[in-house]
């Protein structure tokens, strides 16, 4: 099949549609994800949300609403109980994170008949992203990318500063929870791309790349949201071409990229001592 046929196809225009729009939130909530060490929070928000899974996949409704509304839940609750626990963030973080899976497993067990879509949902699939999952992802940009257009500059001192930003007046509190919901969110429409197990690193391996080629913030997250489209399409003409899952496929590029890159660095700074 020639490229041309090949991008005449239905799933392979979704497909595409949905590495843009990943993309997108990838590059913006992993850069502060990154920027506020954030990446174990964020680890058990994911997995947390197959309990979302389950809870669908048990009463026969649509996963990805259910797991959005799950994972908002399940982000709020960490959020609250790290604020006011923040000496025990890691040990909340590992019972909820286990707490999640088992739920969603239980339920997966509890269900009638053999799920034979579950492992999307573990690994991911974007050449089985449909239009209704599009219009999902293309609501959670516009929330991702508004609230931070919105509330960029406070953000930016949170982020960088935070007891300065509470000096200012700056909602510290409700920027944090907020960014836990906008991780929960961006976790879900992630779901069906690079699969629950794998999330974690599309949200932090383009920025960590990002983040040592930029100096502000807006250009951290504009770098990180290229270096996962990139990632993303790589990703997908390998699966394609050597017929094996995209999410693994992804994941496996952005990893030999990542690796290559500061390999590199790390080979050019020894050479040039």
């Amino acid at each position: 099949m020639s490229a041309v046929e090949l991008l005449s196809q239905g799933f392979v225009q979704h497909a595409l549609v949905a590495a843009v729009l990943v993309s997108l939130a990838a590059g913006i909530v992993g850069a502060l994800v990154v920027v506020n060490r954030l990446v174990f929070m964020t680890g058990g928000i994911a997995h947390t949300a197959y309990g979302g899974v389950g809870t669908a996949i048990f009463l026969g409704l649509p996963v990805l609403p259910i797991t959005a509304v799950f994972t908002a839940g399940a982000a709020l609750i960490l959020g609250g109980l790290s604020v006011k626990r923040r000496e025990r963030t890691d040990t909340l973080i590992g019972v909820i994170w286990a707490a999640g899976m088992a739920f969603g497993l239980i339920l997966v067990d509890l269900s009638p008949g053999y799920q034979v879509g579950l492992m999307t949902y573990l690994f991911g699939s974007i050449l089985t992203v449909g239009v209704r999952e599009l219009w999902l992802m293309g609501g959670i940009d516009a929330l991702v990318l508004g609230l931070t257009l919105y509330y960029y500059r406070d953000l930016l001192s949170f982020s960088f500063d935070p007891v300065f930003a509470r000096t200012r007046g700056i909602p510290v509190t409700g920027l944090y929870l907020m960014l836990l919901m906008l991780v929960a969110q961006t976790v879900v429409m992630m779901i069906q791309v690079v699969g629950l197990l794998l999330v974690i690193a599309l949200l932090t391996l383009p920025p960590y790349l990002a983040q040592r080629y930029t100096r502000t913030l807006g250009g951290m997250m504009a770098l990180s949201a290229g270096l996962s489209l990139l990632f993303c399409l790589v990703g997908l003409y390998t699966s394609y071409w050597f017929d094996i899952g995209s999410g693994p496929a992804i994941i496996a590029t952005a990893s030999v990229i990542y690796l290559f890159v500061v390999g590199g660095e790390h080979l050019w700074t020894r050479a040039h001592r």
